[in-house]
């Protein structure tokens, strides 16, 4: 019962920071292996419990929807989606030992990401220009990054989008939304029938991050937005710091 609370407090954090700056699995994954999940079920668990609030997110922002870099969003989507299963399937076939060893790297890919994707994807726009086929090469495997681990995704998006559409980032979040959770769903149907998920602390932490997320909007319209993206990036600094100590010392 203890961890199971323990769990649900982390899912509880981690929706606050997704709907706050974004982020949450470096809160959700750790606490799930805190308790004893192997680190690749930990993984997928941490997806299962995160996902419905980022369906929620969707559907907030569906009139907000539009093409991307002239690409139909339709079309993005289905790229994505086939990203995302080849990444599951990916996760699925890494042996636990092999990811404990990966996942540090992951880790510190999403806190750049975090940290520099805004400014990355600016000063890229100023020097080069892609065509309808780079978008959809980007997309894959942004697809497979988000369905194998999708640590900071939905900001990777962002940046890529910047470099490729070169419109105002709050304009493509409905679209972030979107191919996050589009990525997501079919690794997480791989999960499912695979078997790697940890039911019972992924629905504890599910409920937590449902509540988490409604919460962390209410305080994202007070909380000013540099004060939780430091928050954020310290969170994930730190997170990333652990985990290689813990991978190669």
């Amino acid at each position: 019962m203890n961890d199971l609370l323990f769990v649900a407090a982390a899912g509880l954090l981690a929706g606050t920071m997704n709907a706050l700056a974004g982020g949450g699995s470096f809160v959700s994954l750790p606490a799930l292996i805190a308790v004893g999940v192997p680190s690749t079920i930990a993984n997928a668990s941490s997806t299962v419990a995160l996902f419905p609030g980022g369906l929620a997110s969707t559907w907030a922002y569906r009139s907000g929807l539009r093409d991307i870099a002239s690409v139909p969003v339709t079309t993005m989507g289905l790229v994505t989606v086939a990203g995302g299963l080849i990444g599951g399937l990916l996760l699925i076939l890494t042996p636990s030992r092999a990811f404990d060893v990966i996942l540090p790297w992951l880790l510190l890919t999403a806190t750049l990401a975090i940290a520099f994707a805004r400014p990355m994807g600016e000063a890229l726009r100023r020097r080069f220009t892609l065509g309808r086929t780079s978008v959809l090469i980007v997309q894959l495997m942004l697809g497979i990054y988000g369905g194998y681990f999708g640590g900071a995704v939905g900001l990777m998006m962002l940046a890529a989008w910047g470099l490729l559409d070169g419109a105002d980032p709050k304009s493509l979040n409905p679209a972030r939304t979107l191919m996050t959770s589009a990525a997501n769903s079919t690794a997480i149907v791989l999960f499912i029938i695979a078997g790697v998920v940890a039911w019972p602390q992924a629905l504890a932490m599910l409920a937590g991050a449902l509540v988490g997320g409604y919460c962390g909007a209410l305080v994202g319209r007070q909380l000013p937005a540099r004060v939780t993206r430091a928050l954020t990036i310290l969170i994930t600094v730190v997170t990333t710091v652990v985990f290689f100590a813990r991978a190669y010392f």
